[in-house]
């Protein structure tokens, strides 16, 4: 992993780093045959293509380039081999203070899935995830200066990255990985209303009610608590950040049902989704009245204004 980044920071530098982000059509939608994460994601394509399907574009991502999920972005993905070498991507997702980067293989035609996986506990995971979002806004934006702007801010995130790899000591132990690892797939599989302890246990290979004891013995929660955890902490995401209705929410936060959705939302935040937002719309707008300097004697509710010109001497003497 560390040479892959060492490389593509390489290339960067010499301006040879394609780097593509997708438009943001479709947030938050749930499409069938499509899935999307509230964080976003980085994929750094080693070998073979993979080529990605959004609600408006596809994007064909090559050997050597570097390609930025927006978060909340419904997508799918096909994988192909190179001509003389098999498919090979890394690929780095953020949730709570931790980081996963795993190495993709093609396990069926078309189809990637994880070959290796590690797990990094990162306290200062915002500060990452917010470097990712510089580099997408970065992207989007027409300026004399985005080349050198996105370059940077390209070098910065892989970087780090690397010095990650290179020089952690807090990569998760073994029984640590595997319940890191079913966090993971519910990360990925939130919005699919199929999640379960039964289809989770399914994928790694083991029964049910193993993985409950398991997950359970290492961290305090129940399993299935924990699904609905994560699916309405997606909830909050969206709720704070797009305009969609509570309904559409509940659907892409993997709820069949929305009165069942306002339920379980009240239990674990102690008010509706509807009061969420409307209490989130008054802090808004508290913060928005706010005075914009604070002086010893007064306030300035302005944003500044420029100064008059210095009086010219035959004005003063006027």
């Amino acid at each position: 992993m560390r040479d892959a980044f060492e490389d593509a920071i390489q290339r960067a530098g010499r301006k040879l780093l394609r780097v593509h982000v997708p438009g943001d059509d479709g947030l938050m939608q749930r499409r069938p045959g499509f899935h999307f994460h509230f964080k976003p994601e980085i994929f750094l394509q080693m070998q073979g293509r993979t080529v990605f399907r959004f609600p408006k574009e596809t994007i064909d991502v090559r050997p050597g380039d570097l390609c930025l999920l927006p978060a909340g972005l419904p997508h799918s993905e096909l994988v192909y081999p190179g001509e003389d070498r098999p498919f090979r991507n890394l690929v780095a997702g953020f949730y709570s203070h931790t980081l996963s980067l795993h190495l993709a293989r093609e396990v069926a035609p078309q189809k990637p899935d994880i070959e290796v996986i590690e797990f990094f506990d990162l306290p200062n995971a915002d500060e990452l995830e917010g470097l990712t979002q510089s580099v997408i806004t970065a992207h989007r934006r027409q300026a004399p200066a985005r080349d050198h702007v996105l370059r940077g801010l390209v070098i910065a995130l892989l970087g780090m990255f690397e010095n990650l790899v290179a020089t952690t000591t807090d990569r998760l132990n073994t029984e640590s990985g595997k319940i890191f690892h079913v966090k993971w797939i519910v990360r990925e599989q939130f919005s699919n209303t199929n999640l379960s302890v039964k289809t989770i246990a399914e994928r790694l290979q083991c029964s049910p009610d193993y993985l409950s004891h398991l997950y359970h013995s290492a961290t305090g929660e129940k399993l299935i608590h924990y699904i609905q955890r994560i699916r309405i902490e997606g909830a909050r995401l969206a709720l704070e950040s797009t305009p969609l209705y509570i309904s559409e929410i509940a659907f892409a936060s993997g709820f069949d049902d929305a009165g069942y959705f306002a339920r379980v939302f009240k239990k674990h935040c102690g008010e509706s989704p509807l009061e969420f937002r409307a209490k989130l719309d008054a802090r808004r707008a508290e913060k928005e009245n706010r005075p914009k300097t604070i002086y010893f004697d007064r306030e300035d509710y302005t944003a500044g204004q420029p100064a008059l010109p210095a009086a010219t001497s035959d004005q003063r003497e006027d």
